[in-house]
């Protein structure tokens, strides 16, 4: 069970979950009359971050493809 709370499979799904998180946040923010732009820029970047993150885990839980 201890290997399942630490498996890849379940770091990729916190990490989308995570970055779900702040789509939502970047559109309530950009929503706002006046949206604050170093907020919206900082949100951003943490969202690049990590689809990053997302895309070097979904790399290396990918098997490699046959010659």
């Amino acid at each position: 069970m201890d290997q399942q709370l630490h498996s890849p499979a379940r770091r990729l799904i916190e990490l989308r979950i995570a970055h779900a998180e702040l789509d939502e946040q970047i559109d309530t923010l950009a929503g706002q009359p006046q949206p604050d732009e170093l907020c919206m820029r900082r949100l951003k970047k943490q969202r690049l971050a990590l689809r990053d993150e997302i895309a070097r885990l979904e790399m290396a839980c990918s098997p490699d493809e046959p010659a």
